[in-house]
């Protein structure tokens, strides 16, 4: 395919429509039509399919449409680089972040509020991954540093903790007794005859919760099960149960709808930093990993 199939295709794929891909691109619609047409040519098989007016991708076009959006990011990387040399700027460079999404609400935002004032020319993209997400993107190029509970180590990655956070009981203000909440600490006991909203088992966290229920021979009610922290969070807020959510999450409650009370014996919640092996640490990913750190050391006196 040439760049000029490529761009058509992509319109269509935004739009739907030859005419709304016409209007997007600013080409008339014929010459959208004879692009595809030439693509389809050129290819060997069709790209879509009309359906009530409108343009049905077929399988192949579903296959080539990720490839597609991963080149139409770089171009937009290339065109950001020739600006800032068209303007006689500083070649500052991207720094591609990961990181599960228990981190991107408040420790992450946080970390990066310093970092900035660092490196206030550093162009910072973020995306919210699972972990096995992460480590794949690292693997291919695709991100420069991610940040992941527990992660499993990998031959082709740098594994390493970063700090440790940990888990926190959050519980809607009035369902556990004041005394505990005077507290600011509970064990898991205390949970026993409370609703709570619990973590998939299949979790690496909702794995440790459940390992150190059995081992103090407690059986924890149920009443949801979820499968990410800021969804038992949620359901915290709303009056559901206690939740049993990592610290960096626990960052987020809301002081007037629940209380947040430390887990005692503390169930820690490691959080580790990942990159390619041959990829090397340049000066502001080392910069980004202190900022995250302080803002993990920072916050454990926070959670109590």
């Amino acid at each position: 395919m040439r760049l000029r199939h490529i761009e058509v295709f992509n319109a269509v794929m935004l739009t739907g429509s030859v005419s709304a891909a016409a209007r997007l691109i600013n080409v008339t619609q014929p010459a959208v039509s004879r692009t595809l047409q030439h693509a389809e040519l050129q290819l060997g098989f069709a790209l879509f399919r009309r359906a009530k007016g409108r343009l049905i991708p077929t399988a192949e076009a579903q296959a080539l449409y990720p490839r597609i959006e991963r080149l139409f990011a770089q171009l937009d990387e290339v065109q950001r680089l020739a600006s800032q040399l068209r303007h006689g700027g500083e070649v500052a460079g991207e720094l591609r972040i990961l990181a599960v999404m228990a981190l991107t609400h408040e420790v992450l935002p946080r970390a990066l509020v310093a970092f900035r004032a660092r490196h206030p020319a550093v162009a910072i993209r973020v995306e919210a991954l699972h972990t096995p997400q992460i480590v794949s993107a690292l693997l291919l190029r695709e991100a420069d540093i991610g940040f992941a509970f527990s992660a499993l180590p990998h031959a082709g990655l740098v594994n390493e903790p970063v700090a440790d956070s940990r888990m926190v009981c959050v519980a809607p203000r009035g369902l556990l007794p004041a005394a505990l909440v005077k507290a600011g600490r509970l064990s898991l006991p205390d949970l026993a005859d409370v609703p709570v909203i619990a973590l998939d088992g299949r979790d690496p966290l909702g794995l440790g919760v459940a390992q150190a229920c059995r081992e103090a021979g407690v059986g924890l009610q149920a009443v949801v099960t979820v499968q990410t922290y800021h969804a038992a969070l949620a359901m915290a807020h709303h009056g559901l149960g206690a939740a049993l959510v990592d610290g960096c999450t626990a960052l987020s409650a809301d002081s007037a709808k629940v209380d947040r009370l430390a887990l005692a014996p503390a169930l820690p919640v490691p959080v580790r930093v990942l990159r390619a092996e041959q990829a090397g640490e340049s000066v502001p990913m080392r910069t980004l990993l202190a900022c995250v750190r302080q803002v993990l050391t920072a916050s454990t006196p926070e959670l109590g």
